[in-house]
């Protein structure tokens, strides 16, 4: 890729398979506008493996100066990534000597794990639901049980070979 000299805006989009960068580049004088994510060049912009829409608003502030701002599925960025932060559940399971970072989404019960979506089985138990999957040799479920308070909903837990794992911040 030639060196982007009209880089404007850099924006890091954390999704359930991963980091995605965004790149834009604005050349103010031609009206070139180019969108990179991870590193190509992108007409039609989706991100991620479930093609999650996103969209660059440029506007002219003064002269010519812009302001650039990113939304993922209609929202600001910033209000996506606090709606997604509570509707998923982020770990990073360490397993073999290698980190594994692993997303549940409470919505879909899906769950991702390495930038891939696991096959994942689902069965209720007295207390709740776990969803079951494997990671190579290793078992791991995510229990969800209510906390029995309104306010906090369920509570998740992720289960890797029968020790509880604690909740990563994204």
């Amino acid at each position: 890729m030639e060196k982007m000299t009209d880089l404007v805006a850099v924006w890091d989009v954390a999704l359930s398979d991963g980091i995605h960068k965004i790149e834009f580049e604005h050349g103010t004088t031609s009206g070139k506008r180019v969108v990179y994510v991870d590193g190509k060049d992108k007409e039609t912009f989706t991100v991620g493996a479930a093609e999650t829409k996103a969209t660059i608003n440029i506007d002219a502030v003064s002269g010519f100066a812009y302001e650039y701002t990113l939304e993922i599925n209609g929202k600001s960025l910033k209000k996506y990534m606090e709606s997604r932060s509570k509707t998923t559940n982020t770990r990073v399971l360490h397993l073999d000597g290698q980190d594994f970072p692993a997303v549940l989404e409470k919505d879909t019960m899906d769950v991702w794990c390495n930038g891939k979506q696991m096959e994942a089985a689902g069965e209720f138990v007295d207390d709740g639901t776990e969803t079951h999957f494997s990671l190579g040799k290793h078992d791991c479920y995510i229990k969800a049980v209510s906390s029995g308070k309104r306010r906090e909903g369920i509570v998740h837990t992720l289960v890797l070979d029968n020790r509880e794992t604690p909740e990563t911040p994204e």
